[in-house]
């Protein structure tokens, strides 16, 4: 696939109001469609990855909300309208309801994926 909006993506993980949708888009990237109500903490669910932490890059734009990012340098804020890189190494707490886009090596993020998904099961 090349393009895809974000009602043709597929959801792959989601619960309590979150929502994460994620497609293989070419050239080895994913972009993700993901929804995070205020007050979602995803560090107990990166609990045993590399660091108890993220270790996927992604590249994005913050739609809507307020992020506090973890890092291993210290916390890190986004808002609404702001472009982002995160490195590897991270963790996502909403301070408000959050929308964003974003883009990842494809195999590295279904990977952070799957262990999301071990974690909740």
């Amino acid at each position: 696939m090349t393009a895809a909006t974000r009602d043709e993506v597929p959801v792959v993980l989601g619960g309590d109001g979150v929502e994460v949708r994620t497609e293989a888009i070419g050239g080895g990237m994913s972009v993700s469609y993901i929804s995070l109500p205020e007050g979602t903490d995803m560090g107990p669910a990166l609990k045993g990855l590399e660091g108890d932490a993220c270790p996927c890059p992604h590249w994005g734009y913050l739609l809507k909300g307020r992020l506090r990012m973890l890092t291993p340098t210290g916390a890190e804020y986004y808002e609404a309208g702001q472009a982002y890189y995160w490195g590897p190494g991270h963790v996502p707490v909403a301070v408000a309801d959050c929308e964003f886009v974003e883009f990842s090596p494809a195999e590295d993020f279904q990977r952070v994926i799957d262990h999301v998904r071990s974690q909740a099961g």
